[in-house]
């Protein structure tokens, strides 16, 4: 059988052009020459398509690949926009499709479909703030102050990798907070913080028997002087991942069901990772769902697969092929 073509897109205009290179460069190293043909496809900042280095158009480019392995995080790769030109070109791809990939990318439509779904999904208190709904940032800060539980969670309602998320309590710092989200999106998502341990968990479609496979959770330990999972944490090697996590058989068991009720309720294709927060007495809350995890050295999902005796290698193989059944 001739080995397939197997395009592996990565870089991509949004703020995770770096971490996209690196999730790029290990599902490079992963997968075997002896399999496929592979392409390394990058999508410089200005939106331009190389293939090995090599500017092409991008009929070029797809009109030799059996499969797209989309590497990209954050807009334009995450938010459905790729995913429309693939299918404008009907070209197979691992992931999640146009419509839920762009459901998924926006925290406030993405909460509305969990809550509303049959699955019983927790999810902090929120509220959704437009650019410009108030007349400066300052009065948005004390409306919020007086109205909305603080601390609070502020952050852009379509951006990953914790870019532009703040943790406020006070008006000043709701203030900085605000600006902060504002320059990364339009539109930021105000949540109710609550504290516990932080936790993600992966999903695989079709995986060892099970419609949807539910990887074993990760606890996150953020370093001391962060207040939260931020991008330094996330990408600076400083944060502690334990997999399995320090959550009892019932904690474990939820976080997991939550895992794959998210990836549901979302339409979610292929794979995904939601994180949580599991506070003591209220138990776990639903965060958000990431439809392409990171899979640098530093990420969350490449030790959920480990955790269960996989890898990633295993794991291409096996998106791949739910590529190819897709199309």
């Amino acid at each position: 059988m001739a080995k397939k073509r197997i395009s592996v897109l990565r870089g991509g205009p949004s703020g995770e052009y770096d971490v996209s290179l690196q999730t790029g460069a290990t599902i490079l190293a992963s997968l075997s020459p002896e399999k496929y043909h592979i392409a390394d496809v990058l999508i410089d900042k200005e939106g331009n398509w190389h293939i090995n280095g090599v500017a092409k158009p991008i009929n070029k480019i797809l009109d030799h690949t059996d499969v797209v392995v989309n590497a990209l995080h954050g807009n334009f790769g995450e938010d459905g926009k790729l995913q429309h030109i693939l299918d404008t070109h009907d070209v197979a791809y691992t992931g999640s499709g146009a419509f839920p990939s762009a459901v998924a990318m926006n925290k406030a439509h993405a909460k509305k479909i969990i809550l509303d779904s049959e699955y019983k999904i927790k999810t902090p208190v929120h509220k959704v703030i437009k650019k410009g709904e108030h007349s400066t940032p300052r009065e948005a800060a004390i409306f919020l102050f007086r109205s909305f539980p603080q601390p609070s969670v502020i952050k852009p309602v379509d951006s990953g990798s914790s870019l532009g998320v703040s943790i406020a309590q006070t008006i000043e710092q709701i203030e900085k907070a605000l600006l902060n989200a504002f320059s990364h999106s339009n539109t930021v998502i105000v949540e109710e913080f609550i504290s516990g341990q932080e936790a993600t968990c992966g999903v695989i479609d079709g995986y060892r028997g099970h419609d949807v496979y539910p990887l074993i959770p990760v606890e996150i330990i953020k370093p001391s002087e962060s207040e939260f999972f931020d991008y330094e944490a996330k990408y600076g090697g400083k944060s502690i991942e334990l997999c399995p996590g320090n959550f009892s058989p019932e904690q474990t068991a939820e976080i997991q069901r939550l895992a794959i009720a998210a990836h549901k309720a979302l339409g979610l294709s292929h794979y995904s990772r939601s994180d949580f927060i599991v506070h003591p007495k209220r138990g776990v809350y639903f965060l958000e769902t990431n439809t392409l995890p990171g899979m640098t050295k530093e990420s969350l999902f490449p030790k959920g697969l480990k955790a269960v005796g996989s890898s990633i290698g295993e794991f291409l193989d096996h998106i791949i092929q739910l590529a190819f059944g897709r199309k």
